[in-house]
């Protein structure tokens, strides 16, 4: 029987989007309903569910790009994972960015995973891949606040 796993994906890069969400798609036994936003304000949007994502079911898994326009990745995990109901959805930053302090101060604002982004689409297959069966084989993910 597959799960249903309900995926965020806030990224501004429409290419990366694409390569993401065909990542996903390869993972066995998991159902996976992507969404995906362009900047960090509709990320805290989608998961504040205001505005015109005010019908949106919360999602299990969010994939974080850092550097966005409007609010930057890091002020999106900071602010996520200060808010009691919303903390518990994992997030797992994913960019370009190699630098130590980026890695760092995205697990210290809370991140649950740091993936790099390389400009190969099949390492960066392969990480996706692996990345989303540890959550959805190994990992037991929580159920989304409501």
């Amino acid at each position: 029987m597959r799960r249903t796993v309900r995926v965020l994906v806030a990224e501004d890069n429409e290419d990366h989007v694409f390569f993401i969400t065909r990542a996903l798609r390869g993972v066995d036994e998991v159902a996976f309903e992507i969404e995906s936003v362009s900047d960090g304000a509709e990320a805290l949007d989608y998961l504040y569910r205001r505005g015109e994502y005010h019908d949106r079911p919360r999602p299990h898994l969010v994939l974080l790009d850092l550097k966005m326009p409007r609010v930057a990745g890091l002020e999106v995990l900071d602010v996520v994972k200060n808010d009691p109901e919303l903390r518990s959805i994992p997030i797992a930053v994913l960019t370009s960015s190699e630098r130590q302090q980026d890695v760092d101060d995205s697990y210290r604002a809370g991140g649950n995973a740091y993936l790099i982004k390389r400009p190969a689409f099949a390492e960066l297959s392969d990480k996706l891949v692996s990345m989303s069966r540890f959550w959805t084989h190994t990992a037991v993910l929580p159920e989304p606040p409501v």
